[in-house]
């Protein structure tokens, strides 16, 4: 029964709500945070949350995950805007609607040049809630698994019949778009098939962006709240530096890729209080 439930939970996440580091003083923006109604108790620490605070009082610890190269890689997706609030992606976005339209932009959007900003000839990984355009923000998440997977739809790919409750573990980084060929190159960060000592792993993951901010968290996705927590245990590793993308590049993923992944997912709003985060240590 429990792991019909949790790959019930897991394959719902990217269906309906899809998701899944000195302190700094809370903005006058982040009102938003908090959804109102009675908090959630007894869950485990969530996600997102202001990665530039270590501060955190819930104490259902859990073991962090191995390393991501020691695991399988079984999920990629992307949010439109940042989750993780750090220095470098800290414009809030706004209140939103159903995950659109809020989370956090990087900070150097608006120093873009009038190439980097040039408009596309057609839409890039478009949805009904619209689509991507040069100067737009997204966080991006790796998703890994301890279970014996191959890289496939939603989070239900990240467990498999011999392990219904694997270690999860989330790369994450931020990019800003831009219409520039030489800027990175979404589809090198991509899988491909491609496996590294025995495990499925993306062809590259940023690591000139910061040292990764890593702890303990919970899945994400604009369905829960500080009132309604998710229930699934996470290791995040969030890179606090933005870079910049190639925005072609990701409209040609979002056009065919192993994940069925065409557009960028609503956010959840972030967690401020401090009894549903963990302490970064």
């Amino acid at each position: 029964m429990f792991k019909k439930h949790l790959a019930a939970v897991l394959a719902t996440l990217l269906v309906t709500t899809p998701a899944f580091a000195s302190d700094h003083g809370h903005d006058k923006h982040e009102s938003h945070a908090h959804s109102g109604g009675e908090m959630c108790t007894g869950f485990g620490p969530q996600t997102p949350r202001d990665i530039d605070s270590t501060k955190g009082e819930n104490t259902r610890a859990f073991a962090l995950s191995s390393d991501y190269k020691q695991m399988n890689l079984c999920n990629i997706h992307m949010h439109e805007n940042a989750e993780h609030k750090s220095k470098e992606f800290s414009v809030f976005a706004g209140e939103g609607h159903a995950g659109y339209g809020s989370g956090y932009k990087a900070n150097l959007s608006s120093t873009l040049s009038k190439a980097e900003m040039a408009p596309l000839a057609k839409p890039a990984c478009k949805s009904d809630h619209g689509d991507l355009q040069p100067g737009d923000t997204i966080e991006v998440h790796w998703v890994h698994s301890s279970a014996d997977v191959t890289p496939g739809k939603t989070l239900a790919a990240c467990l498999s019949p011999k392990n219904s409750n694997p270690d999860l573990r989330v790369e994450a980084q931020v990019f800003v778009l831009v219409n520039d060929k030489n800027a990175l190159n979404f589809n090198e960060m991509g899988y491909g098939g491609n496996i590294e000592h025995g495990f499925h792993q993306a062809k590259s993951i940023p690591n000139d962006t910061g040292k990764p901010v890593v702890f303990a968290g919970s899945t994400t996705g604009p369905s829960y709240t500080d009132s309604t927590c998710s229930p699934l245990q996470v290791t995040w590793s969030v890179r606090p530096k933005v870079a910049k993308l190639d925005i072609n590049s990701l409209a040609k993923w979002c056009e065919s890729n192993e994940f069925g992944e065409d557009h960028a997912h609503g956010v959840r709003k972030l967690v401020t209080s401090q009894k549903l985060l963990s302490e970064i240590k």
